[in-house]
């Protein structure tokens, strides 16, 4: 029996343990009426006036060449060759795109450093009771524990300048925040929190159970994030077993990792309507093998992709496209570029249960948009050969998040965003989100920097 188990059956934890197993097992609390939803959201550079952009314009069906999308507000108001008028139009040259969906995470501890494992080990409880972890993750999350909120918000900037929009694996630890920098799926999200998060499913006691899946039954619960078989051994290979004895594997249940089942396992997995989220790199580096994802797409299951944490995963969904693309070779199920595109966009906000507003560039949605230079002839090729150094423009409903100086000041005059220089390009960035009435200005990156190499000066670059 491992440390971690041993410490689970005394109800012994010391406090990483016990924040890292929580998981989020019930509803967010409703914010205050004066919070409101995803249009009331203060953000810094909000544009003056409607907008378009133009480029190669990648939806599900097709790609526009030099296309437009125009955005009013909020929201996506039109879509298609035509230019429109009397608005201002940003020539981007670029590959517009949906923001990208991280389905895996850790936000809260990917500010650590990229950590070389020293071995390989059976499963992720092995690694977890391991002194290099402890050295490497455990005496640095003690040290950055009181500014909880800002390890938070530094690793949703981290997000945030690699294109993506929206991620899983928050805490609701920092609940209370609405719509937060970048979207939390797994919290409260558009106006409802209908997702809930498992990290050990041996820490989930029976009513909470039986609570969740009638939550799932009654359809109040529609996205159930399980951490699941992350190992190569037999051990993690019965923890589907587990979730079937827990009757938690259900339509609604989203199994992250799921290295160590087999196809046939899969195949059960299929037959329940789950669905499926892969972190190729951290397994590679943890454990020397991975997720049997090519036989899950032969098998029909949906698959999203998630970037795990920086210090044995990837430092951004971008590179995780990558080792994805590569790993799904190896196994036999070579995907093209376009598949591995709506891998992080469409079929994620599926796998969430959010395509109704996220995933696709239409008319009517909010206004969540990734700018990526072009350059490849193929769009897509584009967008899965990029690295963060590429992106150019990222919009969160509409508002000017991060991007190029020169095009956000050109849309949103006036506002105070923060200049940064990031390989070599001079671009702005607004992290003063604020859900509400603030009691003191909320920080710029500048701050959160300052306030995390404070306390631990290897803290992971994002510009790097």
């Amino acid at each position: 029996m491992s440390e971690s188990h041993a410490q689970a059956d005394t109800g012994v934890l010391d406090d990483f343990e016990q924040e890292y197993r929580t998981g989020i097992l019930r509803a967010e609390e409703a914010p205050p009426a004066a919070i409101g939803t995803a249009a009331d959201l203060a953000m810094g550079a909000v544009p003056t006036t409607a907008f378009a952009v133009r480029g190669c314009i990648l939806t599900p069906e097709r790609k526009i060449e030099g296309g437009y999308v125009l955005v009013d507000s909020t929201s996506i108001a039109a879509v298609g060759a035509q230019r429109p008028e009397q608005v201002p139009v940003i020539e981007t040259g670029g590959v517009i795109l949906p923001g990208l969906i991280d389905l895996h995470g850790h936000p809260e501890y990917n500010v650590f450093a990229p950590w070389e494992p020293p071995t390989q080990y059976s499963n992720r409880y092995a690694w977890r009771d391991s002194p290099e972890y402890a050295q490497v993750i455990k005496q640095p999350w003690s040290q950055l524990k009181t500014i909880k909120g800002t390890l938070a918000r530094y690793a949703e900037v981290r997000a945030l300048v690699s294109g993506v929009t929206a991620i899983q694996g928050a805490s609701l630890q920092y609940a209370g925040k609405g719509e937060a920098l970048v979207r939390n799926v797994d919290l409260r999200i558009f106006g409802e929190h209908r997702a809930r998060s498992i990290i050990d499913l041996s820490s989930v006691g029976d009513d909470d159970r039986r609570r969740l899946r009638a939550q799932i039954d009654a359809g109040e619960v529609t996205a159930l994030y399980v951490h699941l078989a992350e190992g190569v051994d037999a051990k993690s290979s019965r923890e589907l077993d587990d979730l079937i004895a827990a009757d938690l594997l259900t339509p609604a249940t989203i199994i992250i990792h799921g290295t160590a089942l087999s196809r046939d396992q899969l195949g059960e997995v299929r037959d329940a309507g789950a669905r499926l989220v892969w972190s190729p790199q951290s397994n590679l580096r943890l454990y020397g093998r991975t997720t049997l994802a090519g036989d899950a797409l032969e098998l029909g299951i949906p698959l999203g992709l998630g970037a795990d944490w920086l210090p044995s995963g990837s430092a951004n969904l971008l590179a995780e496209l990558k080792v994805a693309r590569r790993t799904l070779a190896l196994q036999g199920h070579p995907m093209s570029a376009r598949r591995l595109v709506s891998m992080v966009t469409r079929d994620a906000a599926r796998i969430a249960g959010l395509d109704r507003y996220l995933g696709r560039i239409e008319p009517g949605r909010p206004a969540d948009l990734l700018v990526l230079e072009r350059r490849r002839d193929s769009p897509w090729e584009s967008v899965v050969e990029a690295d963060a150094s590429w992106v150019e423009l990222v919009t969160i409903g509409g508002n000017l998040v991060y991007g190029r100086t020169d095009w956000i000041g050109s849309l949103a005059a006036g506002a105070e965003l923060e200049p940064v220089i990031a390989w070599g390009k001079p671009l702005s960035i607004d992290t003063t989100y604020t859900a509400g009435p603030a009691a003191a200005p909320p920080p710029r990156l500048a701050d959160l920097r300052r306030a995390l190499i404070a306390r631990y000066p290897q803290v992971g670059p994002i510009f790097a």
